[in-house]
């Protein structure tokens, strides 16, 4: 199954990031279903600091974080990259890796709509909106976040692992 790859110039505020934001359509393995099963599929795999929630209604980013997401109830449409991006339509099984510094809102969803989320270990997903940090510290924590060392759905050095490696010494 192959990802949908996405790269965002800087937004109203939002840096966006150099690597590409990673969507793939139903990719949770057979039997992982609910939140509670997929945040425990990804603390297996090295990614901690799970959650089960939503998507914020406004424009945040994450300075100190890279982060995923995956539909585990309903669906919703999320807009992606600031105001020049994408609209992505999210249903169970879908799941989005975003680079530190990408912006993202829930635009609407189904009244069950729930995602779960992670980090890569001693990440975090501090909630920034545009223009709340000067450009300098932004660049710095960003700089400062490193590209996680496994796979959250695989537990392997594939996926969004071999994919950020590739973007980054092809310089995209």
């Amino acid at each position: 199954m192959q990802p949908e790859l996405h790269h965002f110039e800087p937004s109203n505020g939002i840096p966006n990031s150099s690597l590409p934001l990673v969507f793939w359509r139903n990719l949770l393995p057979a039997g992982v279903s609910g939140g509670d099963a997929v945040c425990a599929l990804y603390r297996r795999n090295g990614w901690a600091g799970t959650w089960i929630y939503g998507v914020f209604p406004f424009w945040h980013f994450h300075t100190q974080g890279h982060e995923v997401l995956t539909c585990v109830s309903g669906s919703a449409r999320i807009a992606l990259g600031g105001e020049g991006g994408i609209i992505a339509e999210v249903t169970v099984g879908d799941v989005t890796i975003i680079p530190a510094g990408v912006g993202h809102k829930r635009l609407s969803a189904s009244a069950d709509f729930l995602m779960a989320g992670g980090y890569p270990p001693g990440q975090s997903g501090n909630i920034v909106r545009p223009g709340e940090l000067d450009d300098t510290r932004i660049a710095a924590e960003i700089g400062a976040v490193a590209l996680p060392k496994t796979d959250p759905i695989t537990g392997q050095a594939d996926g969004i692992v071999e994919i950020w490696r590739l973007a980054k010494t092809s310089g995209n």
